[in-house]
């Protein structure tokens, strides 16, 4: 059984058919359903089914089966038009445009054909007395197509100066149009221009603005405007993604991430839609997908992943380089198909220029998570790069490694690995192989300890016993490090005793005697640190210890450090050291001074980069010392100091931080931009489900606070499966489902939104404080009941009500009872069950306000109980039928006055605090006095609010006095005033 026994039955499964997602499963119900039609011997039934038919084609992937049922409609329409009501006489002629830009897509319908059927669509427009506007707008699309420029340029001049009328399309689709035609010819900027209401929410449409907003993504990027490319990309693909019929939209975002560095994403796009690779409904949109695949791919072969497996046609494993051959030869193919067709070679030069496309930023973050970029980025290479065909010198690497690490410069170690590459088959003084093996052991870790004193020995064989020293020193410390702090302090104690004695006779500098020193006291301050990893407080024997030695670093320094940058390093780092012993014994405001101190040292000596870490944990000080402003100043410092030599995850770890101090500080947006920030160099670390789920997480919630709800769900969403209570804690998981509860709700995915809502309170109810779980519940409740899930809503708010109840929280308890009054009015017991509930909700708000903590909690009761007895005025006026006996109706209504005169008695009291709601409530008072046949009380109530505003000095008391005007006019009355 089909269920459509009559007309009323098929237009209903016609409307519910039309809210189905676009596909081949809506096209084929709709085919079954033009059979039913067929059967009930109607033709307007027929007329109608056909008329769903066409909408459903041209909104899918099946826009090519459009053009039957239209010639059936047309000749149905010739033959017998008195069988068309006023709304299918519309419709028929509106689906001439489809008709008209449908066969413009489709290379098999000849030139000559398109051009008649234009012909005949003026025609037709002309005696059914449309403006051309359409007509000439579809003209504008054939010349455009075949690039027949001139004829474009006019066509578009007189679809603009033709009148707007009924056959007109919508503004939305009118502006995307003439802003793509804008961008076409270069005016990047008018096309903004163009498109900006339709950006701004101004005018929408089915296909609006998502369309507007994949066509702005080049445009932006080509004028600078990234940020807002980026805001587009985010809030158009989420429009787009679900929808079938926007291939070439889809095209547009999968291009954008191409351009913009974000390569692993436009593959992970691709993978969203295997069929959009072989749909061939629609060659036109086939064209510009398969042209972005080929440019896509050819950019990965670019970035040396040609062989990296992608997503493509099914069937077969694809590896970049083979989808670009593919796709370069569909799109080819495609566009041969088209330009045989109209006569030029227009599709094809445009085709392969659109696949020729370079990228239009290096890097642009978009926040969302995704794989790891598809290729890292180049490290800056430490030692220049030799011609051509030459082979490295290995004296000239030599000096520069000697240069680099002299002057403590980024990547010397590097430089001198480097340089013993070079130099490994050459014969080296004990010198050279002594500062090799020296820099070999610094980027070994606890291997290092035999190479130091490899080192120590070649130091001593080229007669420098102060280096020597200097490197036993070395390999002490990294024994330290490993956890060996005892034999540590037992091998440094030679070296010490003797660089002092050798210093004292001459025999080595300042700089070895100060290396020496510095390495012990580090010792000394990895024993300090391991007592307190151990839980133990450091002894004040030890932690005198540390300090008499640091103190001697500095002593030994200074007045020697003039132009010497590495003896300004060991000042400065004494100064940090001296930082730490103080953080360590709890005087945080002296080790907030001491980390300033050495980071300004560093910096002083030219050396940015050093001061990062002391700069870290000066932020960190400050922040914990309430220091807000310090707390910021130290990480700008950090990210400044730090540049391109910063690593990734310190990046991420330092705007995440920064992100926070300003967020905290009201700045949303600048927050957000340091969240991004962090969320791509997080992922560019290889932390993207750690770390860069933290800054997703943060950044969603800036973007919410910026009312940016599709860019905020679109990033929260990206999160969420990386967040997990071991690692990021529940209340994290929470705190995200909630935010994007919100999201969702303003964006009206109702149902959605209960969910992430349902599941948030779900991880609350086991915390020991109920409130968020009472909080949640009640939210999920909401959205239900926004979702049309009445039943669903009812449970959710008599559960929320129940979480208030037991923290005695009046107001959620109340509110719960009122919602469920208003889900109760739409049932089948519903007025009688709607007025228990509000008045149950009365009697909650009565029975507190005796037990009122203060008089601001009394207040806010004797308001609280005052917007209950109005909406139990307001759901009593609503109970009644429409078709009900005369006295049940005047009985409602009677008994709603009642309670509005109740409402009103309530919000008096509270004076100027409560004047809007007392006199919303006189309004409503007024209406229902006015129904009941009462003019005198009526004038009463609307002069009670002419009396309450006797200025309109802003928008709320304008619309009431406007509003007691308007009451006083139905009534025949005067206003006095």
């Amino acid at each position: 059984m089909s269920g459509i026994t009559d007309f009323d039955a098929l237009r209903r499964a016609m409307a519910e058919n039309a809210e189905q997602p676009e596909g081949p499963a809506r096209n084929a119900r709709a085919e079954v359903l033009l059979a039913e039609a067929e059967k009930l011997n109607i033709p307007l039934a027929v007329i109608e089914a056909l008329g769903h038919q066409l909408k459903v084609y041209n909104y899918s992937s099946e826009k090519d089966r459009m053009f039957v049922p239209f010639a059936r409609l047309l000749r149905m329409w010739d033959e017998r038009p008195e069988d068309f009501d006023a709304y299918e006489v519309h419709s028929l002629h509106w689906v001439f445009k489809w008709m008209s830009s449908g066969m413009l897509d489709q290379p098999h319908v000849p030139l000559a054909s398109v051009e008649k059927w234009l012909g005949e669509m003026e025609h037709r427009y002309r005696l059914a007395g449309h403006s051309e506007r359409a007509v000439r707008s579809a003209e504008f699309s054939v010349a455009a197509h075949v690039g027949d420029l001139g004829r474009a340029e006019r066509a578009y001049d007189a679809w603009l100066a033709a009148d707007r009328d009924t056959m007109a399309d919508c503004h939305a689709c009118e502006l995307h149009g003439q802003g793509w035609w804008q961008a076409e010819r270069g005016r990047d900027a008018e096309a903004l221009e163009l498109w900006r209401p339709v950006l701004e929410g101004e005018f929408t449409c089915a296909h609006e603005p998502h369309t507007v907003l994949a066509s702005s993504l080049a445009p932006l990027l080509r004028l600078g405007r990234a940020d807002e490319a980026r805001a587009n990309h985010l809030r158009g693909f989420r429009l787009v993604r679900a929808m079938e019929s926007m291939r070439g939209a889809y095209a547009d975002h999968v291009e954008f991430c191409a351009l913009t560095g974000n390569e692993a994403r436009a593959l992970e796009l691709l993978a969203q839609r295997p069929a959009y690779f072989t749909d061939d409904g629609h060659p036109r949109s086939r064209l510009e997908f398969t042209a972005v695949v080929a440019l896509l791919m050819d950019r990965l072969a670019e970035l040396g992943r040609g062989d990296r497996q992608v997503p493509g046609p099914a069937g077969r494993a694809w590896s970049a380089r083979e989808l670009a051959a593919h796709a370069r030869g569909e799109a080819l193919a495609l566009a041969a198909r088209f330009d045989e067709r109209n006569g030029t070679s227009y599709i094809s030069e445009r085709a392969r220029a659109r696949m020729a496309r370079r990228p239009l930023v290096e890097r642009l973050p978009l926040g969302v998570r995704s794989a790891r970029a598809a290729v890292a980025p180049a490290a800056p290479s430490p030692v220049p790069a030799p011609s051509a065909g030459a082979a490295p010198d290995p004296a000239a690497l030599l000096a520069e490694a000697r240069r680099l690490s002299d002057t403590l410069r980024p990547h010397a170690v590097e430089a001198w690995a480097a340089a013993a590459e070079a130099a490994k088959d050459l014969e080296l003084d004990a010198r050279d192989r002594a500062e090799i093996a020296d820099h070999e052991a610094m980027g070994g870790g606890p291997e290092g300890v035999a190479l130091f004193e490899r080192a120590a020995e070649l130091y001593a064989e080229a007669g420098d016993p102060g280096e020597c020293l200097a490197a036993r020193t070395r390999a002490a410390y990294v024994r330290a490090l490993s956890g060996e702090v005892q034999e540590a302090l037992a091998a440094v104690a030679e070296p010490y005793d003797d660089v002092l004695a050798l210093y004292a006779d001459g025999g080595t500098g300042v700089r070895q005697t100060a290396a020496v020193l510095m390495g012990r006291a580090r010792i000394l301050l990895r024993r300090v640190h391991e007592a307190a990893e151990s839980g133990d407080a450091a002894t004040p024997a030890v932690l005198a210890d540390a300090e008499r030695a640091v103190r001697e670093v500095l002593a030994l320094v200074d007045g020697h450090v003039g132009d010497d940058v590495r003896l300004a390093a060991r000042a400065a780092e004494a100064q940090a050291m001296l930082a730490e012993l103080a953080s360590l014994t709890g005087d945080l405001e002296r080790a907030a001074e001491l980390f300033a101190e050495a980071a300004a040292a560093f910096v002083g000596a030219g050396l940015p980069w050093f001061a990062v870490e002391y700069e870290a944990r000066l932020a960190g000080l400050a922040h914990h010392l309430g220091d807000i402003a310090e707390a910021e100043r130290a990480l700008r410092a950090a990210l400044e100091h730090g540049g391109q030599q910063l690593e990734a995850t310190g990046r991420a770890q330092l705007n995440l931080q920064l992100a926070e101090v300003v967020g905290g500080r009201g700045l949303a947006e600048e927050a957000a931009g340091h969240a991004l920030e962090a969320a791509h160099w997080a992922d560019e670390a290889g932390e993207g489900p750690t770390l860069g789920a933290w800054a997703r997480q943060q950044l969603g919630g800036f973007l919410l606070r910026q009312e940016r709800w599709a860019e905020a769900a679109e990033v929260l969403e990206s999160a969420l499966p990386d967040l997990t209570a071991e690692t990021h804690g529940d209340g994290a998981v929470v705190q995200t489902r909630w935010w994007l509860g919100d999201c969702l709700g303003e964006l009206g995915e109702h149902r959605a939104a209960a969910e992430h809502r349902l599941q948030a309170a779900e991880i609350a109810r086991h915390w020991p404080e109920q409130h968020d779980h009472a909080t949640l519940a009640h939210l999920a409740a909401e959205s239900l009941g926004h979702a049309d899930l009445p039943a669903e809503a009812d449970r959710a708010y008599a559960r929320a009500g129940e979480l208030w109840r037991a923290l005695g929280n009046v107001h959620g308890l109340v509110r719960a009872l009122r919602a469920r009054a208003w889900l109760a009015l739409g049932t089948h017991d519903g007025p009688d069950a709607a007025r228990e509930l509000m008045a149950a909700a009365v009697q909650e708000c009565e029975a507190a306000l005796p037990g009122a903590e203060d008089e601001e909690e009394r207040q806010r009761l004797v308001a609280e109980l005052g917007h209950t007895q109005r909406q139990f005025g307001d759901l009593l006026a609503r109970s009644v039928a429409e078709d009900a006996e005369d006295d049940a109706i005047r009985a409602a209504l009677e008994e709603a006055l009642g309670r509005m005169t109740e409402a009103i008695a309530v919000f008096t009291p509270l004076g100027d605090e409560g004047r809007h709601s007392r006199t919303g409530a006189e309004l409503a008072a007024g209406w229902l006095a006015a129904d009941l046949s009462r003019p005198a009380e009526a004038a009463t109530h609307a002069r009670a609010v002419l009396a309450a505003y006797p200025t309109a000095e802003d928008a709320p008391s304008r619309s009431r006095r406007t509003e007691a005007g308007q009451l006083l006019d139905a009534v025949g009355e005067e206003p006095t005033d």
